[in-house]
């Protein structure tokens, strides 16, 4: 079934203000939400709705706390998100960051004690929209073993880097450190689909494709093997060393349940040296000579990164939203 963008956003709207937030943050997070799975990643868009209203419920999302500033000097600030609305937290953190790489050429905001952000791939891209480069990740609970290693002590720690264009066709690359992230395993299990390379291990401790094999182990893949699984523990640890927040050790520690995370956000204003005709020139070469690849495969499309979200967001806008007919039934009844 599909769902229309404003249906959508109003219906998460509906039951944000019901479970307690203000017209103006429900509608910022829903607009966040729904713009998520208009841009093709229903894994933190509609899907990941539900669980997000049962974490409120829990208590664990404060519904009406939101980021503040508790320190800074410079380009660089610390801010504590109260435990407030994850996505809500980024939004402000990058635009906070965007304010100070207008100022000083560069911001970064390193936030602590917030909520899942949803997409990663949200706040590059609307750092790019700024006109500036973006970079920003976060950790997360232990869900990924380290190299070499059967339990799980790191986490996927999303990494986003954003290069912005002055048409809005901009390049961003938004990555786990696992080979697909859980909502991504678990978008291909309920699609009855098996992964198209191997992303974690079943229980024999053989490389699978079984979506449902991998989440039964948790043992997912990291992306390129120890060095995704290096890449994973550095990000955490500047994340939680910079917001003087809790690392994915810590997290994991205390609960089973992903709360109270460490993110960084990054800006940078390119436009203090270059005009966008200088920067546009330089990313288009480099995309054009890319999009001219010989393909292996005659049915093969060669992509940019981000090149996927724009052609799905102009599909979604005509034609509605792709949801999970069983997952949209539990949404409507909160």
């Amino acid at each position: 079934m599909r769902i229309q963008y404003d249906d959508m956003l109003n219906e998460f709207k509906r039951i944000l203000i019901k479970k307690g937030f203000s017209e103006q943050d429900a509608y910022l997070s829903s607009k966040l939400f729904t713009e998520n799975s208009l841009n093709g990643v229903y894994t933190h868009g509609v899907n990941r709705f539900p669980r997000v209203i049962k974490y409120i419920d829990k208590g664990y999302i404060k519904v009406d706390k939101k980021a503040e500033k508790v320190d800074g000097f410079g380009s660089f600030e610390r801010w504590d998100g109260n435990l407030g609305m994850g996505n809500i937290n980024a939004k402000i953190s990058m635009d906070r960051a965007i304010e100070l790489a207008r100022e000083f050429g560069i911001g970064i905001v390193a936030l602590r004690n917030t909520n899942h952000w949803m997409r990663g791939g949200t706040y590059g891209w609307q750092a790019a929209d700024a006109g500036c480069i973006g970079i920003c990740w976060t950790n997360t609970l232990p869900n990924m073993p380290a190299w070499g290693a059967k339990d799980s002590k790191v986490g996927n720690n999303p990494f986003i880097m954003s290069v912005p264009r002055s048409n809005g066709q901009h390049v961003v690359v938004d990555m786990a450190m696992s080979q697909f992230s859980y909502g991504k395993i678990e978008e291909y299990r309920l699609n009855g689909k098996t992964l198209p390379v191997p992303g974690g291990y079943d229980s024999e401790g053989n490389l699978s494709t079984n979506p449902e094999a991998i989440e039964e182990t948790g043992r997912v893949l990291p992306v390129g093997f120890w060095k995704g699984s290096s890449l994973s523990i550095v990000l955490d640890l500047i994340a939680a060393v910079l917001s003087g927040g809790r690392t994915t050790y810590d997290i994991g520690k205390e609960t089973e349940d992903e709360y109270g995370i460490s993110q960084v956000f990054i800006a940078i204003d390119q436009s203090k040296f270059n005009l966008p005709e200088l920067t546009d020139e330089i990313i288009n070469n480099t995309v054009n000579d890319i999009k001219e690849s010989t393909p292996k495969n005659a049915d093969t499309n060669i992509l940019y990164p981000g090149e996927r979200v724009i052609a799905t967001r102009k599909e979604n806008l005509e034609k509605g939203i792709p949801v999970e007919e069983s997952i949209w039934n539990r949404i409507i009844k909160f």
